[in-house]
């Protein structure tokens, strides 16, 4: 998710019933070992240790949490033709 800082995010309008992911630049994403999130106000003065190692999202991927609580991506289309969600309820 570090690449979501160096580069606005760019989406497409959500379809009816989603909820925006709004990720903004000068803040960090934390999933940490226990498994809870938090946000991060970020500063710029470590900017370059930040991108170290770092690696963009591809496009097309899908951020979840799975039914044990464990934060899953998946890359390739998640979106129908039609502009459906392809894994939403039947």
């Amino acid at each position: 998710m570090t690449s979501a800082l160096a580069d606005p995010a760019l989406a497409q309008a959500p379809t009816p019933g989603t909820v925006p992911w709004v990720l903004s630049p000068d803040m960090g994403y934390g999933y940490d070992a226990s498994g809870k999130t938090f946000a991060y106000k970020m500063g710029t003065s470590n900017a370059k240790f930040l991108l170290k190692g770092a690696k963009k999202v591809p496009k097309n991927t899908l951020f979840f949490i799975g039914e044990n609580g464990q934060l899953y991506m998946r890359s390739g289309p998640f979106l129908e033709d039609d502009g459906k969600f392809k894994f939403g309820p039947g």
